[in-house]
């Protein structure tokens, strides 16, 4: 805890960028998604990117080493729907735990092969061996990528029975332990409950996070808490203003609190703006590549949002940047580039009541 807040005070910090974006970019079909172990698999695969970390972690793993080369010092676990809850939906539930294992340790792995390459290297040439001295590069965290689950406890599936839930608030918590357990046995730095579009949802998360440190006497890892604001009303898809948003999750006392997702950086930009006034933690953003065409497709230029992001880091906004929909390394690259002259914002200091 005490090695990331020494960072975040000294400079901003930059999140990675899309993964499904960069999925994307190798055109995998159905056989793509399932390799040798799930080739019979009796359900469909295709779109199910979190089960990538099991059939095709090559993939993630490089993903993961394009983020790091281009500035990132927070790498996000290929986690997203690794609950059983989520993979319900390709009869996939037995393999909540495994997925997040499996991802945090590709997440490991591409960081140490990234720090090697990046050593600086001094050779003997008596000996003919090469002595590795301490890496200069920035320390590199992966946090673990906590979705909002495709189930909503505020919201009702059935418009004609507001009150039906399909899915109980035991049932979400116990399904983001599970998640929790993998993440951290896994080996991740930082927990992220990210996408929140339900804040109950996220009330589920942090209850559950709290009960596995609790349950193992581990010590707790710090936690990011990211929503999403879905349109011009300023309000999450439960209804919330992002001050009452913020006011709900203030408990769990993260290390940062931010919004991603849904909008571009320049529908985002009020928001940010409010949220950094309002939180006592560290404040993170990353955006869209603007919002999608008509074709589903992000058409942002790298420049374009590394240019919003370069505004509000001048006017002191926030402390970690990065990418959502439809971001790529280049994405990251020069919104690293941009940011990197200025000073992250600063914390507010709270009167402590006596």
């Amino acid at each position: 805890m005490e090695k990331i807040k020494s960072a975040l005070d000294r400079r901003i910090l930059i999140i990675d960028g899309a993964m499904g974006t960069m999925i994307q970019h190798y055109n995998l079909d159905e056989a793509g998604y399932r390799g040798e172990r799930f080739k019979d698999w009796p359900s469909d695969v295709k779109g199910n990117n979190d089960l990538l970390s099991l059939t095709r972690p090559d993939i993630i793993k490089e993903i993961h080493k394009q983020y790091l080369e281009a500035g990132a010092d927070i790498i996000e676990t290929n986690t997203f729907s690794s609950t059983a809850i989520a993979q319900t939906d390709y009869n996939m539930q037995s393999l909540a735990y495994e997925l997040n294992v499996a991802a945090a340790k590709i997440a490991r792995e591409a960081i140490n092969e990234f720090t090697i390459l990046h050593q600086p290297s001094t050779i003997n040439h008596q000996q003919t061996t090469v002595n590795r001295q301490p890496s200069t590069v920035n320390e590199k965290y992966i946090a673990g990528a906590i979705g909002p689950m495709n189930k909503t406890l505020s919201l009702s599936p059935d418009v004609n029975n507001p009150g039906f839930r399909s899915v109980s608030f035991d049932e979400v918590s116990d399904a983001y332990y599970e998640q929790v357990r993998g993440l951290v046995e896994g080996g991740v730095d930082l927990l992220l409950i990210e996408t929140i579009f339900d804040t109950l949802n996220a009330k589920a998360a942090i209850f559950a996070i709290k009960k596995y440190f609790r349950d193992t006497k581990k010590s707790e890892l710090p936690v990011m808490i990211s929503g999403t604001i879905t349109d011009a009303s300023g309000r999450t898809l439960s209804g919330q203003t992002l001050e009452a948003f913020y006011t709900s999750i203030a408990h769990a006392r993260p290390l940062s609190v931010g919004l991603n997702c849904a909008l571009g950086a320049a529908e985002m930009r009020p928001y940010i703006e409010e949220l950094s006034g309002l939180a006592t933690c560290y404040t993170s953003a990353y955006p869209n590549a603007g919002l999608p065409n008509s074709m589903g497709a992000y058409e942002e230029e790298p420049e374009e949002t590394a240019h919003f992001l370069e505004e509000w880091a001048r006017e002191g906004f926030v402390n970690i940047v990065g990418g959502c929909c439809g971001t790529t390394p280049e994405h990251i690259r020069h919104i690293a580039e941009k940011v990197k002259k200025f000073q992250p914002r600063k914390l507010p200091e709270v009167e402590v009541a006596v």
